[in-house]
């Protein structure tokens, strides 16, 4: 339901884009994905390219994007950062994320855990007959995808998001980790007076069965409230100390009671967190790229690729979508295209990249339908920001296998073998299954015969390449060009 305050943030919100429309070219994109999916590592390889490229940079130098057709083109004169517009939003720190990619100890820059812009100016010839240079901005706004699984909680009152959370995690996949939260939780007395240490207590607790459940062994997705996992300086706050309790239907709290407190809580984090987050920049949006970790799922089996299914089916459906038009973009935004991207392809052979896709197409096929319907268009797409390996051909006897090249990080294990962080490494990644039905039903890939059941790596950056002046080059990618094309291909003409 809106209040005063929504109406106000979207007349500011008018003001901004009717500024946007009056300036020029550009378009807003989000950047979102669940943890670990390679938000920074995305948003750092886009900058790196499209700041790099064009032909006053590099003359005659062969296009590492050649789908995006603007610089195939030899129509992208140059690209460079500029200054954020929203003062209020913390700069996406890409001069710091690139130096972790590429200096000495090279590693992979830390995770999103809180909103952060970055804009983007393109210069180009726009196609002929169409005029002469133009420029183009992209506003690229970094955000945390657990924060929309938040958005439902809108909709629903305390105790109906306590009774689900609750059963989701008696159901077989959690129930392991949940058993001492849950043991506590149903200790407790939601009757009995507020007790500031209890709640805290019970939101540890509860913080600790989400924190297990995101792990790698477990790899699960739908773990509202999102900002529970990344606090940031909200840490320790009263609308972060709360958690579920065992309340039966139509339960109705009294005043001063432990469920009135912990009801007041919940209602302060959709008041304080949630509605802002939507009101003042998730609702301004042009255009969106979900990046989705799908290796990880797959390492832990069918239960975490349903809850995966669940998880982007409710970020998805939390976008203002529709055809785009100067009206919609003046007064209320609509994402007109979606891209979903499953990532970390450079951990796979090329053979099963369309294998991957179609298993990303089958999570997400009710929530393509339903924004198609509605008049965006959404594409899936296998990539890897940053190559982190190369394809080689081994031979074993008589048989000819192909293998997957690069350093894994410093702990990582594979049939009895601990890798150093510093030694390169063929792995043979297997094949994922032909119809991707198999893999909700457990099925494993295939492997090379002889070798154990894999379970995927993760590696190290590339080591960086220089050019003839010193400079290092845009790191390498699989796909980032199809991305570019799709996302804003259709503004540069």
């Amino acid at each position: 339901m809106s209040t005063f305050a929504d109406l106000i943030a979207e007349a500011r919100n008018s003001a901004a884009n009717l500024s946007e429309l009056l300036r020029g070219k550009g378009l807003r994109l989000g950047v979102t994905g669940l943890s670990r999916a390679g938000k920074t590592v995305f948003i750092t390889a886009l900058a790196q390219h499209l700041t790099a490229l064009g032909r006053q940079k590099n003359p005659g130098q062969k296009n590492p994007l050649p789908v995006f057709r603007v610089a195939s083109e030899g129509r992208l004169i140059g690209g460079r950062l500029e200054p954020q517009p929203d003062d209020h939003i913390a700069r996406f720190a890409y001069e710091d994320h690139l130096a972790a990619l590429t200096g000495p100890d090279r590693h992979w820059p830390q995770s999103t855990k809180q909103i952060s812009e970055l804009r983007l100016c393109l210069d180009f010839e726009r196609s002929r007959g169409s005029g002469g240079p133009s420029h183009f901005t992209i506003d690229i706004v970094d955000y945390p995808g657990e924060w929309l699984l938040d958005l439902p909680l809108l909709e629903k009152s305390y105790a109906v998001w306590s009774r689900e959370t609750l059963e989701a995690s008696a159901a077989a996949a959690r129930a392991p980790f949940a058993a001492d939260w849950r043991g506590f939780a149903q200790s407790l007395d939601p009757s009995g007076p507020e007790d500031e240490s209890v709640a805290r207590r019970a939101a540890e607790m509860f913080t600790a069965y989400l924190r297990a459940a995101r792990g790698d062994a477990y790899a699960l997705s739908t773990l509202p409230p999102g900002r529970f996992l990344m606090p940031g300086d909200l840490e320790g706050s009263p609308a972060l100390t709360f958690a579920p309790l065992p309340l039966p239907e139509g339960y109705e709290a009294m005043p001063a009671t432990l469920a009135a407190m912990m009801e007041r809580r919940y209602e302060a984090y959709k008041t304080y967190i949630v509605r802002p987050f939507f009101r003042d920049h998730f609702a301004r949006l042009d255009r969106q790229i979900v990046l989705v970790d799908a290796l990880s799922a797959l390492n832990s089996g069918p239960a975490a690729l349903r809850d995966l299914q669940t998880a982007l089916n409710d970020v998805l459906g939390a976008f203002r979508i529709g055809r785009s038009n100067p009206l919609t973009k003046l007064f209320r935004p609509q994402i007109d295209k979606i891209l979903v991207a499953a990532t970390k392809a450079d951990h796979l052979h090329h053979m099963s990249h369309d294998r991957l896709e179609a298993i990303l197409r089958q999570l997400t096929a009710r929530a393509i339908a339903r924004s198609e319907f509605s008049g965006a268009k959404v594409d899936v797409i296998a990539m890897a920001a940053v190559r982190a390996t190369r394809e080689v051909a081994v031979r074993r006897g008589r048989e000819t296998l192909d293998a997957i090249v690069g350093t894994p990080l410093a702990g990582e294990s594979l049939d009895g073998e601990v890798f150093d962080g510093e030694t390169e490494a063929a792995i043979f990644p297997g094949l994922l299954p032909a119809d991707p039905r198999a893999a909700f039903r457990g099925d494993a890939l295939a492997v090379p015969e002889g070798e154990a059941d894999y379970r995927f790596l993760r590696f190290r950056p590339p080591a960086p390449t220089l050019g003839p002046d010193g400079a290092i080059q845009p790191l390498p990618h699989i796909r980032l060009d199809r991305a570019c094309q799709f996302l804003f291909g259709d503004r540069l003409k």
